[in-house]
């Protein structure tokens, strides 16, 4: 039987289909089929029936709609977005702003409770007028969110803030300050009136006794750029505490434009001035004060020349020791000695001289005032380990006096000298010598401060009205030694603090001096007398009397300086009074 034509061939049933090849034609291309094949009646894609085409069962049918792909491989993630889904467009960013800007959800009619306390936050007017300690301490004791904006400042050759050297410039301004016996109140309120004179309002300065630190973060979401520096040598020159005063002032008058060059050079002028006294002055002021003071507890001429003396000796006795590098330990130690020395001798001597009053004289020239009165003054205002450091210098500087007192009073008590303690009872009153000794004693205790030649005179009148308000008190009035020098120290404290905002500068300088007068320098000579003959009982209750009166010089002085702001116009007062800078109540 002959073979059908091509033409006429019928496809073949399923039964016939076979996963086997099957031959051909004779000279056709054979064509393998497998169970993949298409089958018949199904349009192939185009192309000869000689090629051979293998297909999967993954294969699209045809008639279904499959999207149209680039000619690119496009690769989706899981968390792509599905077509037809609409998504809400995220508004566009708010610009950044400071830290004294409302959240954008906040609302005036639908403010939250937490946001606003009870009673409103109370705007805060910083008057041009007002000195800029007050200014600025106001600023601090306020928290950063409430502060006021600072509004855009500047400066002559600046065109903007430089962070590092304005934060630079600011801690050597606090080093002198500090270093110059300022307390740490005051030196924190310089230091943000000098950032704040930049530009740079988020600044917070920290205090200790031997270390200044700033920090400045331009807004909530940049890195905060902080500089610290060390205070390691310190000295007493009011002076130059005045000058750095007045530049402050300068620099926080928003009438007065002062570039960071023109600052740099004039606190490289302060800082090579030379002292306004020179060391032979230092030292006749020192047998000067050592005189009057003996004179103020009933000495007369002799005792007068014989504590100068001491003094005098004793100072250049420092001096040395200085100058070999020991320290201010040492140094009191050596310098306490030659005015005990002196009463001694004239004591073994039988000269006929009340010793007592050359010794307590020379202890006049040497107690620690005015670290005493800065390290309580930083303890009242909440600066405790800065006024731990102070007082525990203190503490330091006065047993060393005491070893040196001690030491020549023991030798002396050995050798027959016959000291009374009970002299202290004994004291003449002579008011009107007493009253010309005190204003002397103010007076060259300005000059061993170093003080302005213009301020001298207004101290040792302070000094002066100080002792009339302690004699008044204590003898005729009959009130206690204590609550007398407290009064006296107060009185000195507020006329202090009117002068320095009379002269828009420090009140150190009114205020240290004036109360040489005031200092315990009898109870301390007759406390130590009294150990040196085994009497301790007498001579701890004759040095915690001391202490005492210390105390209430410290005490007294802040508190007059406190009340002075309370009758001042204080910038951010409003009906509530002054902010304080702790509201606590120690719990």
């Amino acid at each position: 039987m002959s073979e059908p034509d091509t033409e006429d061939r019928k496809p073949r049933s399923d039964e016939a289909r076979s996963a086997y090849p099957s031959p051909g034609r004779d000279g056709d291309d054979s064509v393998v089929t497998s169970e993949f094949t298409i089958p018949l009646g199904i349009p192939q894609p185009t192309g000869g029936v000689a090629d051979s085409s293998t297909t999967s069962e993954f294969a699209v049918p045809e008639g279904l709609d499959v999207p149209a792909v680039g000619t690119e491989s496009e690769t989706t993630s899981e968390f792509a977005v599905p077509d037809g889904l609409e998504v809400p467009q995220l508004p566009a960013a708010e610009p950044e702003g400071s830290a004294f800007s409302p959240p954008s959800t906040y609302s005036v009619r639908h403010a939250p409770a937490a946001f606003t306390p009870p009673s409103g936050i109370p705007a805060v007017r910083l008057a041009e007028e007002a000195p800029w300690q007050d200014r600025m301490r106001t600023m601090l004791r306020l928290p950063v969110a409430e502060r006021p904006a600072l509004e855009p400042v500047h400066k002559i050759g600046e065109a903007g803030p430089a962070v590092p050297r304005v934060l630079d410039l600011t801690l050597r301004i606090g080093e002198l300050l500090l270093a110059g016996g300022e307390g740490a109140e005051d030196v924190e309120a310089a230091m943000f009136a000098v950032c704040r004179s930049y530009g740079l309002d988020r600044c917070e300065p920290t205090v200790t006794f031997t270390l200044l630190s700033v920090s400045y973060q331009p807004s909530l979401v940049e890195d905060p750029v902080s500089a610290s520096r060390t205070v390691r040598r310190r000295g007493t020159d009011y002076t130059r505490l005045a000058a750095v005063f007045r530049l402050v002032d300068d620099l926080s008058d928003p009438g007065t434009a002062i570039s960071l060059e023109e600052a740099y050079r004039r606190l490289a002028e302060i800082r090579r001035n030379r002292h306004p006294y020179p060391g032979w002055v230092l030292t006749g002021a020192s047998g000067l004060l050592a005189g009057a003071a003996s004179v103020l507890v009933g000495g007369d001429l002799l005792v007068f020349i014989a504590a100068a003396i001491g003094a005098m000796l004793g100072d250049r006795l420092a001096w040395l020791c200085a100058g070999r590098g020991l320290p201010e330990f040492y140094q009191f130690t050596v310098a306490a000695m030659p005015p005990a020395a002196i009463g001694v001798a004239l004591t073994v001597a039988h000269v006929d001289v009340n010793a007592s009053a050359v010794i307590t004289g020379g202890l006049f020239a040497l107690l620690p005032g005015r670290a005493l009165v800065a390290g309580v003054q930083d303890g009242l205002t909440g600066f405790y380990i800065t006024a731990a450091a102070r007082l525990l210098e203190v503490m330091y500087f006065f047993v060393g006096i005491v070893i040196g007192v001690l030491l020549i009073l023991y030798f002396g008590v050995k050798l027959g000298a016959e000291l009374n303690p009970d002299a202290a009872l004994s004291l003449s009153e002579r008011p009107v010598v007493q009253i010309i000794a005190s204003i002397l004693l103010s007076m060259t205790f300005a000059i061993l401060l170093q003080q302005e030649r213009s301020t001298v005179l207004l101290v040792a009148l302070n000094g002066g009205v100080a002792w009339c308000v302690y004699g008044a008190m204590h003898y005729p009035g009959g009130l206690s030694p204590v609550a007398s020098t407290a009064v006296a120290a107060g009185l000195v404290g507020l006329f202090g603090q009117l002068l320095s905002r009379y002269r828009f500068a420090s009140a150190l300088p009114y205020t240290t001096a004036a109360i040489g007068p005031l200092l315990p320098g009898s109870a301390t000579y007759f406390g130590l007398l009294s150990m040196a003959q085994n009497h301790v009982d007498k001579g701890l209750v004759s040095l915690a009397k001391a202490a005492s009166l210390a105390m209430a010089i410290a005490i007294g002085v802040n508190l007059g300086s406190e009340i002075s702001r309370l009758f001042l116009r204080i910038p951010g007062g409003s009906a509530e009074g002054r902010r304080a800078a702790k509201r606590t109540r120690g719990f």
